[in-house]
């Protein structure tokens, strides 16, 4: 936490597969566990719009 409003905070690095994660406090752990949680889930949703896209464009060239 900055002492002074007009410190720069410290940013934490993104996760990086493979990390050593023996420096990181149980604080870190969890938010970089939450991080990924998100990213999973965006990228879920990224795959389903995608499979939903190819589905639709496979049914679109059946008919002819």
């Amino acid at each position: 936490m900055a002492i002074f409003d007009d410190e720069p905070r410290k940013k934490s690095k993104p996760h990086e597969i493979g990390q050593d994660l023996s420096l990181l406090s149980a604080g870190e752990l969890t938010e970089r566990i939450e991080m990924l949680r998100l990213e999973i889930a965006r990228l879920e949703a990224d795959l389903a719009a995608k499979s939903a896209t190819k589905t639709a464009a496979e049914a679109l060239f059946r008919r002819g």
